[in-house]
C-alpha cells in the first residue's frame, strides 16, 4: 500500500476540506471535486492535465486499502496523500447507500472550448439545458463509448462535478475532454468554424437518422446537442443547428429518455464515420 497512514478522524481539518466539496460552491472556490469508489479512483490516478496528477488525496477505509491494494498502492506512486479513515468519514463523503471504502479528491479537468476546437474533433456531444447529473454523466459515459473526441456542457447545463454526474459516468469523466459552461450559441458557431456538422437531436425534427444515414451525410464531423430531459430543445437552439434530428420510433414507445436517444445518435454517427468515405474510415 505504500507507506503507512494513520487513521484519520473525522474532524480533521482534511476531512472537514474534502466533505465541503459535497457541495457545489465549495467544488467550484477550491477546484476539487470527489471521485467515489474503485474504478473512479483507478481512472483518476491515471489521468494528468497541463503536468499534474489529477488524484490530490484518496480516503480509503482499512478493510478497501487491503482490497484494493493496487489502487493505493498507485495513488501513493503518483504523489496523492493517502489517508485512512472508518466508516463514519468515508459515509460523510459518500453519495450512494452502500459506500465502497474509496473516496478521492481530484482536480478540475474541464478543458477550454478553444482547446477542444484546436483539436479538430469529429465527433462532439453538446448538452444543453441537461439538468440531471445522472444523464449528465450517461451522456458522458455513452460518448467515450462511442469514440466521441469531446464533451460540451452549456452554461444552463448541470455541474460536471457533481457526485451523481461523476458516478455516472463510469470512469469516462478522465477519459476525453470536457469543456463547461460554454454559452450554446458559442459551442455551435465555433464547432461550425471548425468544419462540424450540427445536428440537434429532437423527437420533433424534421430529419429522420435512418434517412440521415441512407442519404450518406453522416460520416463527417459531426456534433449532436441533447436538450433538456423533460421539454427537450427551445426553438431557438434548434434554429442554430444545421439540421433537427429525430430518432424513429418504430413501436408504441412514446418516445426515448435523453441516455438512450443520445446512444443511438452517437454511435450512427460512430459507425458512418468509420463506413468507406466517412471521416475515419481506415485509409
Amino acid at each position: 500500500m505504500g507507506p503507512a497512514a494513520e487513521l484519520t478522524s473525522p474532524r480533521s481539518p482534511r476531512a472537514v476540506a474534502a466533505r465541503r466539496l459535497v457541495r457545489r460552491g465549495f467544488r467550484g472556490k477550491e477546484r476539487r471535486f470527489l471521485a467515489e469508489g474503485p474504478q473512479a479512483v483507478r481512472e483518476a490516478v491515471a489521468h494528468r492535465a497541463d503536468g499534474l496528477a489529477t488524484l490530490v488525496e484518496l480516503f480509503a477505509t482499512p478493510e478497501a486499502a487491503e482490497r484494493h491494494e493496487e489502487v493505493v498502492g498507485a495513488a501513493h506512486a503518483a504523489g496523492a496523500r493517502v489517508h485512512l479513515a472508518g466508516p463514519e468519514l468515508l459515509a460523510g463523503l459518500s453519495q450512494t447507500v452502500t459506500p465502497q471504502g474509496l473516496v478521492g479528491v481530484c482536480r478540475f479537468l474541464d478543458r477550454p472550448l478553444d482547446e477542444i476546437l484546436a483539436a479538430r474533433p469529429r465527433l462532439v456531444a453538446v448538452l444543453a439545458h441537461v439538468r440531471d447529473p445522472g444523464n449528465a454523466g450517461t451522456v458522458l459515459r455513452c460518448a467515450d463509448a462511442a469514440g466521441a473526441d469531446a464533451v460540451v456542457l452549456t452554461d444552463a447545463s448541470v455541474d460536471l462535478y457533481n457526485p451523481k454526474a461523476v458516478r455516472a459516468s463510469a470512469g469516462s469523466l478522465f477519459h476525453l475532454p470536457v469543456a463547461v459552461g460554454v454559452p450554446v450559441e458559442r459551442a455551435v458557431r465555433g464547432l461550425a468554424d471548425a468544419g462540424v456538422r450540427v445536428l440537434a437531436a429532437d423527437g420533433g425534427g424534421d430529419r429522420d437518422l435512418d434517412a440521415e444515414l441512407d442519404a450518406d451525410r453522416m460520416g463527417g464531423p459531426t456534433a449532436w446537442i441533447f436538450g433538456n430531459e423533460a421539454w427537450g430543445l427551445p426553438e431557438t437552439t434548434r434554429a442554430l443547428a444545421d439540421a433537427v434530428v429525430r430518432v424513429p420510433l418504430h413501436g408504441r414507445a412514446e418516445s426515448l429518455n435523453l441516455a438512450t436517444a443520445a446512444a443511438v445518435c452517437l454511435y450512427a454517427s460512430a459507425r458512418a464515420q468509420r463506413a468507406p468515405g466517412g471521416c475515419r474510415a481506415a485509409r
